[in-house]
This record gives C-alpha cells, structure tokens and sequence, in this order.
C-alpha cells in the first residue's frame, strides 16, 4: 500500500463524535512509552501526525486520521501507567473500553509491545479484554532495533508461551518493526490493505 494523504480529523474522548465515514477503522494501542507515536509517523511517512514525546501518557484522547481517504488510523491512549492520576487513568479506561466495545466501524486492533521486555500482566489481561469481547486484535513488536535477530526471536517465543499458557488456543499474528528503520512498515500496510479488500467486498461499509 502507497500512503498518498494522512490527515488529522478529529481529537475526542466520546466515541458519539467520532467520525460518521463508513470506512474501515483500525486501533494502534499499547503501554504507555511504547513507541506508539513513532511507529504511527512511520507507517504514514509523516514526523508529525502524531505526537511523539520521551514522557509516558502524552496520547489521552482518542485520535482519528483519515489515511489515503480510505481507511482510519486511530491513535489511542496508553494503557498501564502513565503520569497522570488514578483519576484521569479511570477517565482514559472507560472512554477507551467504550470506543472498543461501540466502534462498529473497527475492523482490528494492533497492540503494540516492546520487543526488548517480557509480556507484562497489564498486556495480557488487555488481550483478554480483547478476546473476551471478540475484539480481533494483532500485535506489533516494536523497537526491534534495539535487539539482535536471536533475541527478538527469543522474546517473541516467550510472548507466545505466556500467552498459551494464560489459555489462549492460538497466538495472534505479530508482525515485527522498527521506527528508526522502518523494517515492518510494508508488510504491516499490506496486512490492512489486504483487510480493506476483504471487508468492502462483502459489502460491511
């Protein structure tokens, strides 16, 4: 897939103001500091569309763009911690497990991990929510160039065993990338391209 236009549409923590286009949606969401912001600027060859900062809890609202005028990329907040209070996390649970449980439009959701860690427990009980829900979901292993090929290997393979062991039947599909080297981006873009096809075709937009 060739990125021709990405543009910024709306900011919002409502999923009642969240765009009308019947286009297929897809979620990019993950731990606070995971590399989300960098790895969205990536896949739409923009620095900017989204913002990127060192400090975790920088995304808090639900972020729609609109990419190639064909599908939505939607940026969301963190989840797990974040500088911000009990509070404000509460506010950022509930209005993102409302996007996730109302947004018929959300044809998969990718959730981003850090090649460089074991899954945490607020990972996987994500996933759950996820599954519990029948919410489709992939994961993202990003900063890969943080790591050598046997470790990222490595790591993958431990991701997998938690997740068959928490009583998954199958482990999702994962696709491996980097922000700084862009590795990933064409096989990723593919993958939703491939997505957009199929769910047109059978008339769901």
């Amino acid at each position: 897939m060739k990125i021709k236009t990405a543009e910024f549409v709306v900011s919002n923590t409502d999923i009642k103001k969240c765009p009308k286009d019947s286009i297929p949606e897809y979620a990019f969401i993950g731990r606070s500091n995971v590399g989300k912001s960098s790895l969205i600027n990536m896949l739409v060859n923009k620095n900017k569309l989204a913002k990127t900062s060192g400090k975790p809890g920088k995304t808090q609202l639900i972020n729609h763009f609109k990419i190639n005028n064909e599908w939505f990329l939607v940026d969301l907040p963190g989840y797990g911690y974040a500088q911000v209070s009990k509070s404000k996390r509460q506010v950022f649970q509930d209005f993102i497990t409302s996007y996730f449980l109302n947004r018929n439009q959300l044809v998969c959701t990718f959730v981003l991990v850090d090649s460089r860690h074991e899954p945490q427990k607020v990972d996987l009980e994500f996933m759950r929510f996820l599954g519990e829900n029948g919410i489709p979901f992939m994961l993202i292993f990003t900063k890969s160039d943080k790591l050598k090929p046997a470790a990222i290997t490595k790591n993958l393979q431990i991701f997998k065993n938690k997740m068959l062991a928490a009583g998954w039947e199958a482990v999702p599909r994962i696709f491996t990338t980097s922000a700084t080297h862009k590795s990933g981006r064409e096989e990723l873009l593919n993958y939703i391209q491939e997505l957009n096809k199929i769910v047109t075709s059978e008339d769901n937009f």
